[in-house]
């Protein structure tokens, strides 16, 4: 057995382990009075319950998934997708359950001041980072270990293990998808809803206990931000492991065994990374500013990753060795290149998220300023940033592309991508940050705990707001770099067949497979955001009966039934296009039309989920900053307008956007499953 394997195996349980051992720390910080605790049993209540019916749907759909796999693609592979969705399935509910738990911990420290509200917060959120990254490199380690042959020199018992991994990612990927965007349309319907209903239609406050939607809102913060992003980035994770010791395993030839292990190597560095990094999170007494403090545990996590990277490649990757496929000779020094430039493109699409989004910045104050002069002026100004956002990541993104190539070939893009991905623990634990101060501040304001708490928790989720669409970001970023990765593996399993194909725009039915590729996001955001207006007026119109327990129970009922075709339509493109033409044209129609279809979902899929996030949350955070007392405070004119944008920029940022993340990736892997059968 590979002394790689058994390291990655025992980071994974360190990462577990740690991540318990915080669990007994947040659960013994006081919990506040009985009224603050009633209204976080209501929470939990109902993100349980919705989350249970979500499993339920998504288990007979996924033993439908898993018989197909079998019967085409071994018993391995079915057992594979099997694991994969139950370990996606837990990654949200774990979340979910430390979540619903840490914010009304959160709202009772808030009573302390910013920095003891803010540890029980961060420390909640790194939970489920921890749990999310140990589950998901266990699941692959373990899964992995018990497939490949003893025989280390047995490249093609290990390349055969590799396809049988495709389905855990694949499992992890279906389940991933009805999460993000089940919990987007349970969240965001409720949060128009309260919006529509507390803040405009009756004058109520931000979370007024009399609001029988906020509770819904609150119940949707769980499911959807945390839940929901949980399971993004556990199938985030999983597939860029997957994809990039299939690449090396394609490309490396005898080379391949310790190329295989090696991106197993840094992410288990890295979970240890991350671990390290939550303790770096502090606010000086000089310093108020939170962002500050949280880059402290990014940073810190990320230097010392690359600092153990650098002995692990020296260990394990050769001198120099060769790309077979593309007969390119690389070093070490361009691999580990490459990896840095992974944790690079990490700090960059942060730093980018938070300046389109952060609430001391232009963009956000632009469109609070846009609002001074009413609804359409509010929604015409996020647009024009949500659009403008999209090319500074663009940019940064080509660049790390061009710069991970020069060093290591389509190799190192993988190892970028890898590296990227391995932040995922301190990335994850920010973004479960956001839904705990969210829900902290509804605690505050339900419970009636006074200004100063509220003014603490307000801070807070100013901050969640921006820290959550970095994570959005950095997934969005991420994604663009494994879809390449998937597709390189596309195009070498088709050449590992004795398929060279070549996907030039002078061919027809490539072009049919970009145009139809280059449709789906688009067509799956307008299917999303059409799911929410309907789920979220449905709400409206029964406000006539004020019981919360109704309401979620109709909004769970709704979200369920609107969920189940988009979810499904990344899977069913592929397929329909491939053995479509397959079946009209014959030949390699099939192959080419799915490669067409693949760089078409990449390109339009990135900048439709950059635009729609990012914009989201410069909406959402140009309302925070009126409702701070600027521009009128809250209750003008200025921010009436500002909630309708908000209202917009909602299922912009945690339906729709989000959600085109796994469908670039899911439709990526389903091509792959594909290939031996065209």
């Amino acid at each position: 057995m590979s002394l790689g394997l058994i390291f990655a195996l025992l980071c994974a349980i360190v990462a577990l382990g740690h991540g318990l051992t915080l669990v007994s720390w947040v659960l013994v910080q006081p919990r506040g009075n009985e009224r603050m605790q009633q209204v976080a049993k209501t929470i939990w209540a109902g993100a349980s319950a919705y989350l249970h019916r979500q499993y339920l749907t998504v288990t007979v759909v996924g033993l439908l998934m898993m018989a197909g796999l079998s019967h085409w693609f071994g018993v391995e592979t079915g057992i594979g997708f099997l694991i994969g969705a139950l370990l996606s399935g837990a990654a949200g509910y774990l979340g979910m359950q430390i979540s619903v738990r840490a914010n009304l911990r959160t709202a009772e420290a808030a009573r302390k001041g910013v920095e003891p509200a803010l540890q029980v917060a961060l420390r909640g959120g790194a939970i489920t980072g921890l749990l999310v990254i140990g589950l998901a490199l266990l699941g692959v380690v373990g899964y992995y270990m018990i497939l490949v042959p003893h025989d280390a020199g047995d490249i093609q018992g290990q390349m055969r293990a590799l396809h049988a991994l495709l389905g855990l990612a694949f499992g992890g990927s279906l389940s991933s998808i009805f999460a993000r965007l089940g919990g987007g349309i349970f969240s965001k319907s409720a949060d128009v809803g309260a919006a529509i209903v507390g803040k405009v239609e009756v004058d109520l406050r931000e979370d007024d206990q009399r609001n029988p939607v906020a509770i819904a809102d609150m119940i949707g913060d769980q499911v959807g931000d945390c839940a929901g992003m949980a399971a993004d980035l556990f199938e985030t994770y999983v597939l860029t492991l997957v994809a990039s010791m299939l690449l090396g395993g394609l490309l490396l030839g005898d080379d391949g065994a310790n190329a295989i292990v090696y991106p197993l190597l840094l992410g288990g560095i890295s979970v240890l990374a991350s671990a390290v990094g939550v303790f770096f999170v502090k606010i000086e007494p000089d310093d108020s500013r939170i962002m500050t403090a949280l880059y402290k545990g990014t940073t810190a996590s990320g230097v010392l990753a690359f600092i153990f990277f650098v002995p692990v490649t020296w260990m394990y990757l050769p001198a120099t060795f060769t790309l077979q496929e593309v007969n390119a000779e690389l070093s070490r020094w361009g691999v580990l290149g490459a990896a840095a430039v992974g944790l690079g493109l990490t700090g960059l699409m942060t730093v980018i998220s938070e300046y389109y989004t952060g609430i001391d910045y232009a963009p956000v104050r632009s469109i609070a300023k846009a609002s001074s002069t009413g609804h359409a002026t509010n929604v015409i100004a996020g647009l024009g940033v949500s659009m403008r956002a999209t090319a500074a990541p663009a940019l940064v993104i080509c660049v790390a592309i061009w710069a991970a190539h020069e060093m290591a070939g389509v190799y190192g893009i993988a190892i970028a991508a890898t590296t990227m991905l391995s932040m995922t623990g301190i990335i994850l634990a920010l973004n479960s940050f956001g839904p705990i101060a969210d829900s902290a501040a509804g605690i505050a304001e339900m419970a009636e705990m006074g200004d100063p708490v509220r003014a603490v928790t307000a801070s807070l989720d100013a901050v969640g707001n921006s820290t959550k669409a970095m994570t959005k970001g950095f997934a969005i970023g991420s994604a663009g770099l494994v879809a390449l990765v998937l597709f390189a593996d596309f195009t070498y399993s088709l050449a590992a067949e004795g398929r060279r194909l070549s996907f030039t725009l002078d061919d027809p039915v490539v072009l049919i497979g970009l145009f139809i590729g280059g449709l789906v996001p688009y067509l799956f955001s307008a299917m999303a955001l059409e799911a929410v207006g309907r789920t979220a007026a449905g709400l409206v119109e029964h406000m006539q009966a004020p019981d919360a327990s109704r309401l979620v129970e109709r909004l769970s009922t709704a979200t369920i039934k609107e969920m189940l075709i988009p979810s499904l339509l990344p899977v069913a493109v592929p397929l329909a296009i491939g053995f479509g033409m397959q079946w009209l044209i014959g030949g390699d129609a099939g192959a080419l039309a799915l490669g067409g279809l693949l760089i078409g979902t990449i390109i339009t899929g990135l900048f439709v989920a950059l635009s729609m996030t990012l914009g989201g949350g410069a909406w959402d955070n140009a309302k925070q900053y009126i409702e701070a007392g600027h521009i009128g405070g809250k209750g003008g004119d200025a921010h009436a307008a500002a909630v309708t944008g908000d209202s917009v920029g909602d299922p912009y940022k945690d339906t729709a956007g989000s959600a085109v993340n796994p469908v670039i990736k899911l439709i990526n892997i389903v091509a792959l499953l594909m290939v031996p059968l065209l």
